[in-house]
């Protein structure tokens, strides 16, 4: 039956009291008193209790109703005796005279009002359309909605265009393996997915486009991890004429936006800027997090001279100091023991700890410290004892062992909120597995000094920036090589023959040469944001249909196997 549908539930207050009306929704829960039932009614605004009397006609059939099937009911507003302060309906009840069944449910593979569900992530991807019924995932997908839109709005009245680019793209080397598509239409041949859309975009600023942006569905066959997915959402923006401080300050302003919006907090601008360099030395990565301190110290002049000479030759003895009691939770030898094998197994490397007692200094090197004033009686130095490493490897490690004792003694701020920007990235890094040079962003970043770049290209840096908010990197841009010549240079750098550059890159190369203003953009990762505001450690939280962390759909079951027939067309063959 049709009834008129009157009112959302959290509409209703003591204003309605004495007022008919009609609801729509499901049946989140269900208390059976004996001489009356009552229900809980939930709609996409929120709860309201309906009140089922004993003499009520359809007393039994509603007895028997299963949580979550959906009713439409028609009732009697009535002041609520006990009121309930967590519902914002908490005035008011509903008293039903009528009540139609629009769609029986079963008996539910997990309990949808639990408070313990996290552990049962399996079986809530399976049901995710139970799952999304979950206040707790509603207000997650809303949040993520008010991002997307504070941040279209910005750019909106900033004169960017919102326009779209081809999914059904050329496979070029981005950094990650690509998601390939047959061609029904041409044997042998395949589009790929777009790792992002940087070409088109590129594209957009030599036809003339000066500001571009796309919300932009993104896809990368790469390891996962807990904080990334094979296919992702990334606010992507271009620009002309706008150098790299103008690009800075248009996102700062953005983010400033969201916070005032989203939770009431005001950021204040510029944020700080770490070179590459400065953030590495420091601490550990290009991604820090400065809600706490422990940097990394270089100790190298504390030590005897001769020992430097004869020792130190591809780095520096360098390492991070702690108090031995902080916050009442004590560094134990059980603590010490766990990085240690945590340092053997993820770096190859051997912790070891320097230690202070009546003015001594105890352990690693201290027969060869020539100053021991660095180190005081509460304090513990964790450094390695392997000085062949190479520099940044040292001071990666070190950033893993900043980061595990900040955890482990309570150190990070949880009230603060650490928004900084990352420059100067080196343009290209070494990757000892395949004995060549990647470009450490991709190929289209300028380098910084063209006259370096041209001699030493391996030397140059790049005109790139990364926006890191507490630990994670939220959004990553560069200025973009507007001159065909240094591109041409940048994939010869990159280990491209003439015919490669020509095969995959021949149409860009050639776009390059018909007036290409100076350009720039940024693609800031929606997924993340979205996690961060809404203070989840879990990306698939804010995802609406996630995958796994093995990259598979559960309730989809993808991937999957298709017909042999559907291959054929597609001149597959298994």
């Amino acid at each position: 039956m049709n009834i008129k549908y009157t009112h959302n539930n959290n509409d209703l207050n003591l204003q309605h009291i004495g007022e008919q009306v009609y609801l729509k929704g499901w049946i989140s829960n269900k208390r059976n008193l004996g001489k009356m039932i009552f229900l809980d009614l939930r709609d996409f605004t929120g709860n309201v209790q309906l009140i089922v009397k004993s003499d009520h006609l359809q007393y039994q059939q509603i007895l028997c109703l299963k949580i979550e099937t959906v009713v439409e009911v028609k009732g009697l507003v009535i002041e609520r005796i006990n009121k309930n302060k967590k519902s914002i309906t908490n005035d008011i009840e509903v008293l039903i005279s009528e009540l139609f069944i629009l769609s029986p449910a079963k008996t539910l593979p997990f309990s949808i009002n639990s408070t313990s569900i996290e552990s049962l992530e399996e079986i809530r991807l399976k049901y995710r359309y139970l799952d999304l019924r979950r206040n707790e995932m509603k207000l997650f997908l809303i949040t993520r909605h008010n991002i997307t839109q504070i941040i279209r709005q910005n750019l909106l009245v900033n004169d960017f265009l919102e326009l779209e680019t081809p999914l059904l793209s050329k496979s070029t080397p981005e950094g990650a393996r690509d998601y390939l598509v047959p061609s029904r239409l041409y044997a042998g041949k395949f589009y790929a997915l777009p790792q992002s859309p940087q070409i088109f975009k590129q594209l957009y600023m030599i036809s003339g486009f000066e500001r571009y942006f796309q919300i932009a569905r993104c896809f990368r066959d790469e390891d996962l991890r807990s904080d990334r997915q094979p296919e992702f959402t990334q606010i992507d923006i271009e620009t002309s004429f706008l150098t790299k401080k103008n690009i800075m300050h248009l996102i700062e302003n953005i983010m400033i936006d969201l916070f005032q919006k989203i939770w009431y907090k005001n950021l204040s601008s510029p944020f700080l800027t770490l070179t590459y360099e400065k953030a590495i030395n420091t601490y550990g990565t290009d991604k820090p997090d400065l809600r706490f301190e422990l940097p990394i110290e270089n100790i190298t002049h504390y030590l005897k001279q001769e020992f430097i000479q004869k020792n130190i030759f591809n780095s520096e003895i360098r390492g991070i100091k702690v108090k031995k009691n902080f916050s009442k939770i004590n560094l134990t030898n059980k603590i010490i023991n766990k990085y240690k094998s945590l340092l053997k197994e993820k770096y190859n490397l051997n912790l070891v700890t320097l230690k202070k007692e009546n003015q001594v200094i105890k352990g690693f090197l201290s027969q060869h410290i020539n100053d021991n004033s660095f180190l005081k009686e509460d304090e513990i130095f964790f450094s390695f004892n392997d000085y062949s490493q190479d520099q940044l490897y040292i001071n990666k490690a070190l950033g893993f062992v900043r980061n595990q004792l900040a955890q482990d003694l309570n150190l990070i701020d949880y009230n603060r909120e650490s928004l900084l920007w990352i420059t100067d990235f080196p343009l290209f890094e070494f990757d000892v597995k395949t004995n060549r040079y990647y470009s450490t962003h991709h190929p289209f970043t300028a380098p910084k000094d063209i006259s370096i770049f041209k001699k030493n290209p391996i030397k140059s840096f790049a005109q790139s920036y990364d926006l890191v908010w507490n630990g994670y990197e939220i959004g990553g841009g560069s200025l973009r090589i507007n001159d065909y010549s240094i591109q041409q240079l940048m994939f010869k750098t990159l280990g491209f023959t003439e015919v490669e550059i020509e095969k995959k890159f021949g149409f860009f190369i050639e776009s390059l040469k018909y007036g290409t203003p100076p350009h720039g953009g940024i693609a800031l990762g929606l997924d993340r944001l979205s996690m961060l505001f809404n203070k989840t450690n879990n990306i698939r939280n804010v995802i609406g249909f996630p995958k796994t962390q093995s990259a598979k759909d559960l309730m989809l079951e993808t991937p999957d196997s298709v017909e042999q027939e559907q291959l054929k067309i597609l001149n597959l063959n298994y």
